[in-house]
């Protein structure tokens, strides 16, 4: 079980990002959470096996086909047993 933090940056919000990042988490079956951010940035929290949380990570630097992505900071935490994908 390994957690990883995500920040995504560019043309992030307004393109269904969350809604599909959260499809796509429970398609893989990923816990957590994702946000939109004040300064214009997406932020995730994708918690479970090392797999299928890469797999978030990977699919953050493309996006949904709406979203242009220039960068993506990723950063381990410590997993907290979340439960469930929410869209906050």
């Amino acid at each position: 079980m390994i957690r990883r933090r995500v920040v995504a940056h560019g043309l992030v919000q307004g393109v269904f990002f969350r809604d599909s990042c959260r499809q796509e988490a429970e398609r893989v079956g990923v816990s957590g959470w994702v946000r939109n951010t004040g300064e214009g940035k997406l932020e995730a929290a994708f918690e479970g096996d090392d797999d299928a949380v890469q797999r978030m990570v990977a699919w953050v630097r493309r996006g949904p086909p709406q979203a242009d992505v220039t960068s993506v900071d990723v950063a381990d935490e410590e997993p907290c047993a979340e439960r469930g994908f929410t869209v906050r």
